[in-house]
């Protein structure tokens, strides 16, 4: 079986694919958000942090799980986006096609 070769970038940026894991499940814990993306917990926290620091989703705490709501109107802020939504990219990402894609875990480096 011939090797997959390893780049240094990728299509999807860490803070596109946690948003699209939290979206397929709005009560992941981090650790497995943090699987899922090939990423590690504490890298998952800091893009957690980012993106409702962006207004782009929210949490509320209950007992010791966090449940996290995505804000579907806020809009991309790089203007090269122009007026797409986060529903909008999310539509995308949580599409049944992209759902059953799972890249082989350590095949993109952060």
């Amino acid at each position: 079986m011939p090797q997959r070769s390893r780049t240094n970038w990728t299509f999807l940026t860490s803070h596109a694919r946690v948003l699209g894991t939290i979206a397929r499940d709005p009560g992941i814990r981090l650790r497995d958000i943090a699987a899922q993306c090939d990423l590690t917990e504490r890298a998952v926290r800091a893009i957690v942090a980012d993106l409702e620091t962006a207004g782009y989703l929210t949490h509320t705490r209950t007992g010791r799980r966090n449940r996290y709501e995505i804000v579907p109107d806020t809009r991309l802020r790089h203007p090269a986006d122009g007026e797409l939504s986060v529903a909008a990219l999310l539509a995308f990402l949580t599409s049944p096609a992209v759902q059953t894609f799972r890249p082989p875990v350590g095949s993109v480096q952060e």
